[in-house]
């Protein structure tokens, strides 16, 4: 009943997404308008060589609606980017009850473990379509915003990917990439499971033994203090593998790039192989 919910309300979602869409195109069409007047203005005043008073007051008035245009606009975009966190969170909510069902479900034939290369692939597009941080003039990125780290109190929530420290079949320690299952604040300790299916293992751990990984990218462009720095420490996804190892960033990302800016920064690895890589200290 709760995923036949959930699917309907993505769906009703999804509409009223589609009409912001065609809002916000409406309104950048109503726009353009007035950005061809001032662009005409500009040129007048190029053709007579001056600026009289009347061209003051027009110019005035054109931008103080060109402003307003912006404005408009970009609530309307802030309300589609709602919708999408929102759809967003209920396929995670359904995605985790679909989990759980199926871990309690013994009628159903066990999944079978998903391969490498797909599990890769899934991991790529889940950093790509991370949200990108857009806040208002003067807004503070939050916490999780790129190398912001979380609030000391913060709790994660089932379903969020952590990286957490456990130990390997050999005995020495490692930084993993997990997903959270349940947190007791009885006993201030996770339950997390290892993403990668092939050595799919539950963990128990304490909080100073898991990391939550950020929730938002942050725009170099417009808040470069929640980069990692150059030369700043920090846990790196080994290629092709879910664990983490110590590296040194060496180039922070200095623009935005295509659908992700992530390509623009670039580090350098402390550990070349992850399997032998002790993460204790």
């Amino acid at each position: 009943m709760a995923l036949v919910s959930a699917d309907s309300r993505i769906a009703e979602l999804l509409t009223e997404l589609h009409q912001l869409i065609k809002q916000t195109q409406e309104e950048r069409s109503r726009s353009e308008h007035n950005l061809v007047n001032i662009q005409k203005t500009h040129e007048r005043m190029q053709t007579e060589n001056k600026i009289s008073p009347y061209y003051r007051t027009k110019l005035r008035g054109l931008y103080t609606t060109a402003k307003a245009d912006a404005e408009a606009e970009c609530n309307i975009l802030r309300k589609a980017l709602d919708k999408i966190a929102e759809i967003k969170s209920l396929l995670e909510e359904r995605r985790i009850a679909a989990k759980i069902a199926g871990l309690y479900n013994d009628s159903e034939p066990p999944r079978k473990t998903m391969r490498r290369g797909v599990l890769m692939t899934l991991l790529q597009q889940s950093a790509m379509t991370l949200p990108l941080w857009i806040g208002k003039p003067g807004d503070k990125p939050p916490p999780l915003c790129g190398a912001i780290p979380a609030s000391g109190d913060y709790v994660a929530k089932p379903g969020d990917k952590v990286a957490a420290r456990v130990k390997a079949v050999d005995g020495d320690e490692q930084w993993i990439l997990a997903e959270v299952v349940s947190y007791s604040h009885a006993t201030n300790k996770y339950e997390v499971d290892d993403i990668d299916e092939e050595g799919k293992e539950r963990h128990t751990l304490s909080r100073r033994r898991i990391i939550p990984l950020p929730q938002w990218k942050a725009n170099p462009e417009t808040d470069p203090e929640a980069l990692f720095q150059k030369e700043q420490l920090v846990l790196a996804l080994y290629p092709q593998t879910t664990c983490f190892y110590r590296a040194l960033i060496h180039t922070p990302p200095q623009r935005m790039s295509g659908s992700c800016w992530m390509r623009e920064g670039t580090v350098l690895f402390h550990n070349r192989d992850p399997r032998r890589s002790n993460s204790s200290n």
